[in-house]
């Protein structure tokens, strides 16, 4: 069924050109999951133009264009093309917060920082000079998204970024749960859209969690902060639950690594006691904030505790998370697989993986054929649809949609 619902979405409109993948090494192994939903749906499809020369090129065995960004000794580098795009509507994929890539820089192992993943970007669209027909840029996690406002004398390096990328010829960017969608005001007049992964998060917790009961009475969404407030409410509201606030007390005397203390984390919001609770973020980080919140919440008597953020970064290691596991702080943490993750992370007992490549692949072979994705960027359809058959069966809610 899913499947001739998406055949019906894209084979109304003629494909905007020949369609290229460029997923840059940080991203190589969604941009493979990618390319393998594509060239099976291509090539499955059936369709009375497919030998048409608007369609030239549309069933090939991969749509992956092959790239290198060689450097130097000195860790200079250039973006190199293997391959033609001229014509081709191009899609870059690029994973900025992929720590584990690495270069040779005067003889010393260098680790690839958010810096050098951008500038790669920028090597490639440079490298393509302007002869695709159009191209998009699939950045999940949104480059220094979290520096996209002024509070005091300092960069606004996100917009920068946005409007550089919009210069060098970018036609559409596409990012997931962007920390503040407003940044898109950099550039009202180009493509900008950021993505929800509220489905999968749903669809994960359906597979991996037994028991679920959705209803106020048994379950609850909170907000771990101020700032995640319209995240929270719209996955409530989908799933008809109720929904509490934590808001975070700092002391504005003190500065400690560029930013005032937390003191404490104050909650709003109607009772947890004996609720399943869902915590939903853009990000885990440290993991330091999160954790507290879900403290906060068993100090309150909350049930089992499900942690759901779009990135896991775990850029403090994993051990304060089983630690926390350990004592019964959290039940599940789900991320998505946008990001790099460590290999470790995938075999911890309190993880569940949303897998993203399907949506993506949705995403792009829409935007290919010059369609609407509206239907795409709001899930709810899918969501109910999803709860109904769980509610059904009392099954895992597993099924073979995106």
């Amino acid at each position: 069924m899913e499947s001739r619902r998406e055949e019906k979405r894209t084979l109304e409109t003629i494909p905007v050109g020949s369609l290229g993948i460029i997923p840059l090494a940080g991203c190589a192994k969604l941009g493979e999951k990618v390319d393998w939903c594509l060239t099976k749906w291509r090539a499955e499809r059936e369709s009375e133009h497919r030998n048409s020369l608007a369609f030239a090129g549309y069933q090939r065995p991969t749509y992956v264009v092959k790239c290198d960004v060689p450097r130097f000794g000195t860790g200079e580098a250039k973006g190199v093309l293997r391959e033609s795009v001229r014509g081709m509507d191009l899609y870059i994929m690029v994973d900025v917060v992929n720590y584990s890539m690495t270069y040779s820089l005067f003889g010393q192992e260098n680790h690839m920082s958010p810096d050098d993943h951008y500038q790669n970007l920028k090597r490639v669209i440079a490298a393509v000079g302007g002869k695709a027909r159009r191209i998009t840029v699939i950045m999940p996690f949104l480059y220094e998204s979290r520096q996209h406002k002024r509070s005091a004398r300092e960069s606004l390096d996100c917009a920068l970024a946005l409007q550089e990328l919009v210069r060098m010829g970018v036609d559409n960017i596409i990012t997931f749960d962007a920390h503040d969608p407003r940044v898109q005001n950099a550039i009202p007049l180009s493509g900008f859209e950021t993505v929800q992964p509220a489905y999968q998060f749903v669809k994960g917790l359906l597979k991996n969690v037994p028991d679920l009961n959705f209803d106020s009475d048994h379950m609850m969404v909170v907000s771990p902060d101020e700032g995640g407030m319209q995240r929270a409410v719209y996955i409530a509201n989908v799933l008809g639950l109720d929904m509490g606030m934590f808001y975070k007390r700092r002391d504005y005397t003190v500065v400690v690594d560029g930013r005032n203390p937390i003191v404490a984390h104050e909650f709003l919001g109607t009772s947890v006691e004996g609720k399943d609770v869902i915590v939903v973020d853009d990000m885990i980080s440290s993991g330091e904030s999160i954790l507290e919140v879900s403290r906060a919440l068993k100090e309150r008597k909350a049930n089992r505790i499900f942690l759901m953020a779009t990135f896991g970064l775990f850029t403090a290691g994993l051990d304060t998370f089983d630690q926390a596991y350990n004592e019964g702080v959290f039940d599940k943490v789900l991320t998505t697989n946008l990001i790099y993750q460590m290999p470790e992370l995938l075999e911890r007992p309190w993880y569940c993986n949303c897998d993203m490549s399907k949506y993506i692949a949705y995403l792009i072979d829409t935007l290919n054929h010059d369609s609407s994705i509206s239907d795409l960027l709001n899930p709810n359809d899918r969501i109910q649809n999803a709860l109904n058959r769980y509610r059904a069966e009392q099954g895992d809610g597993d099924d073979d949609s995106d």
